[in-house]
């Protein structure tokens, strides 16, 4: 039996642990999840001959060691600053190493020393980042592979309810980190580059300034940027490109309700509020006003914020129950956004039989034997229920995928990787396809950005 360590069971693991499951027999493998607690865990994964249950402290050095020590490969589905303590120890033991989160700037100085190992740490196998990648690459090596030159290319990706599910006025619930969500867009201004020009965008215009999206039988969406876009441009090899953007997608509405949170410090992170426990919705959102002796807290926002009464912005703050004098934040000692996450998550979890959706969107123009052309690329998954969701399964089945892969030596490249070559990008794709997460391609006519063109 093949040993695969898996450190982490929380919500996005649903789809991964399955995926195992359906091999193991086949691919003689035994499955160890280790966490603190399992109830994320399905009731079938539990009572499987293939898997094991270890509650372990990840902080227990000992233990972790090793688990690691006596495995075949590593998937570390914990938090992302996690994954350094875990990849050292893979590094000591000569273990492979998975993860879904961006990669860090320590685990990129580990390359020389786990290329030297011959090991392969893979990063950035999820949704987004991961298939965002894969089905970029893809395209891209298309085209330069023809002799095509690339010269614009944006990427949206976005978690968010399916239409069936679709029951509140910001159209939006948590189906991932809530806290990501509220503190999106911070840490300094959203650049990329447009038709050669840099462009940057500060935090408090972040949310005024969207991209529109249509796809058809599903309609309308909004991207806003996000922070730093560029840093992809010689990842992808595209470091001459005109136009290089990536986006979060959100249905048309949510940015220029979010605005308001951001333009009355709500989302800031930086500070705790005393007496935050206790403190009423009311009284959270009367900090942030201006005193009076005489208008009501309503009133005042409502002339802080220039929104009428009747304007579906002031009924997406009514909705969330923000002008209760009687529910309580109860969190101690909490910054904004802890404070407004916990107002948020009281009004955005998923219940039960809720459906998520990921969209993610692809524009990429290129130049072909003198003529301009252009893909546009969808992909659209929708969720089974708040256990199985389209963010799990985007997120999971990419990284199982990749994690047979390199168990059975399928990856050649050696060191820390991403998923940007076409031994690694191609199967997992097919297999992905295989498994319906697929991609519509649609050739259409290259607008660019030329400011001169009027369009009637």
């Amino acid at each position: 039996m093949r040993s695969i360590v898996v450190f982490g069971a929380g919500k996005s693991t649903a789809f991964l642990f399955d995926y195992f499951l359906n091999i193991a027999a086949k691919e003689a493998l035994e499955i160890t999840i280790v966490d603190k607690c399992f109830h994320a865990v399905s009731p079938e994964i539990k009572e499987s001959t293939f898997f094991k249950l270890k509650t372990v402290d990840i902080n227990n050095k000992e233990e972790v060691a090793k688990l690691i020590e006596y495995s075949s490969i590593v998937v570390s589905m914990l938090p992302a600053f996690l994954h350094i303590k875990i990849a050292k120890l893979c590094l000591t033991f000569k273990k492979n190493l998975v993860t879904a989160s961006y990669i860090s700037e320590e685990m990129k100085k580990m390359h020389m020393e786990v290329k030297g190992s011959g090991l392969i740490f893979l990063n950035e196998v999820g949704l987004d980042p991961g298939i965002d990648h894969m089905s970029a690459m893809k395209i891209i090596d298309d085209v330069t592979d023809k002799g095509g030159k690339l010269l614009l290319f944006e990427s949206f990706c976005g978690g968010l309810l399916a239409p069936e599910s679709d029951s509140n006025l910001w159209n939006y619930k948590f189906t991932w980190n809530p806290r990501n969500v509220v503190l999106a867009g911070q840490g300094g201004a959203a650049k990329f580059i447009q038709e050669g020009t840099y462009k940057y965008i500060p935090y408090h215009k972040l949310f005024r300034r969207t991209e529109f999206l249509n796809i058809e039988g599903y309609g309308g969406f909004e991207a806003y940027a996000n922070r730093d876009s560029l840093k992809y441009r010689s990842i992808y090899g595209l470091d001459d490109i005109l136009t290089f953007y990536r986006g979060t997608i959100r249905r048309v509405g949510f940015s220029r309700a979010w605005n308001m949170f951001v333009q009355l410090g709500m989302t800031d992170d930086s500070y705790v509020i005393e007496d935050s426990e206790h403190m009423s919705y009311r009284d959270f959102l009367n900090l942030f006003l201006a005193y009076s002796p005489s208008d009501s807290v309503e009133l005042k926002l409502r002339h802080y914020l220039k929104i009428d009464q009747d304007d579906v912005m002031w009924q997406k703050l009514e909705e969330l129950d923000l002008f209760s004098a009687t529910k309580k934040i109860g969190v101690p000692n909490a910054t904004p956004a802890q404070m407004l996450q916990r107002i948020l998550e009281n009004s955005w979890s998923l219940q039960e039989n809720d459906k998520d959706m990921i969209v993610m969107y692809h524009k990429i123009g290129y130049e072909l034997q003198g003529e301009k052309q252009q893909i546009d690329a969808h992909m659209v998954v929708t969720g089974t229920n708040s256990a199985y969701t389209a963010m799990a399964k985007t997120v999971g089945l990419p990284l199982g995928i990749a994690t047979l892969l390199i168990l059975n030596n399928k990856v050649t490249e050696k060191g820390v990787l991403l998923p940007l070559t076409k031994e690694i990008y191609e199967p997992i794709l097919n297999e992905l396809s295989a498994l319906g997460i697929t991609f519509r391609h649609e050739k259409v006519s290259y607008m660019g950005y030329n400011p001169n063109n009027v369009f009637g």
